[in-house]
């Protein structure tokens, strides 16, 4: 018998998480399990069921699968028989993204539509199939947006990357007014840089040191850091919140550093 938390804040939820095979995803669906929340997760290469597998080993009702977000029909797929499994959907946490980071005058069309396709499409695929289920007896929608939607950050060359995510700020605000009527509250969230495989892959040591450096808590962030407000908002704790994206960001779009400390914090990492 699966294990559950009889107190915990998602006890009973019924939960699909994209991205679970490792950084944030991971580390949410760690947490939701552990708060009593039933999780289905999904990633590529069969990543998914690896960390599912874990979790179950440890009693917790989880499971993962192998889809490519990117193609609608894998999505929709996906999201039906996650929730047929499930009995219904409490929750859909679009967590998962591509990434593709050039400067605006390297910018290809053919890398301009895969960073829309890996990071905007992906999210409209899994919530078209899940949003009219979620609208039959009400439901909690969250997606992860970026800091880079919010501010201009031109060592990166993130012009994709800043549109794909702010259209994930924007369409979450609209389905939040949209899904009002039906019970759905609809959340993002605007991580900072915070470590994982993906990003370690994606962001060289002089990027890397920039965004450390623009930090006013002068650490990356972590899964957990992500996952605890992505709790929060799949909870009955949030449930007079929706329309909102919320940085966590270890301060980057609050304020500045003084110059020349990130100088001398920038210096440590380059």
């Amino acid at each position: 018998m699966a294990k559950t938390a009889d107190n915990g804040r998602l006890h009973g939820k019924r939960v699909l998480i994209t991205g679970t095979g490792g950084g944030q995803g991971e580390a949410a669906q760690r947490l939701f399990a552990r708060e009593g929340a039933r999780v289905v997760g999904c990633d590529l290469k069969g990543a998914a069921e690896v960390t599912a597998a874990a979790l179950r080993a440890d009693g917790y009702d989880v499971t993962g699968h192998t889809v490519d977000l990117s193609d609608n029909a894998q999505s929709t797929a996906w999201v039906r028989e996650a929730v047929a499994g499930l009995g219904g959907i409490d929750v859909l946490y679009n967590n998962a993204a591509g990434f593709g980071f050039a400067p605006f005058s390297g910018m290809t069309l053919e890398l301009w539509r895969h960073v829309m396709s890996v990071e905007l499409d992906l999210v409209f695929h899994t919530t078209s199939a899940a949003w009219p289920l979620l609208c039959e007896n009400g439901g909690v929608l969250i997606n992860t947006a970026s800091y880079s939607a919010l501010r201009g950050i031109e060592p990166l060359g993130q012009v994709a990357h800043a549109a794909a995510k702010g259209g994930v700020v924007s369409m979450t605000r609209a389905l939040a007014a949209e899904g009002a009527r039906y019970g759905v509250r609809a959340n993002s969230i605007a991580p900072g840089f915070v470590a994982s495989p993906a990003t370690d892959s994606a962001v060289d040591p002089v990027g890397r040191a920039w965004q450390l450096s623009n930090h006013l808590i002068q650490r990356p962030g972590t899964g957990e850091d992500i996952a605890y407000m992505a709790l929060y908002l799949a909870s009955d704790e949030s449930s007079w919140v929706t329309g909102q994206n919320f940085s966590v960001d270890g301060g980057a779009t609050a304020g500045w550093r003084d110059d020349r400390e990130a100088d001398r914090i920038r210096a440590l990492y380059t």
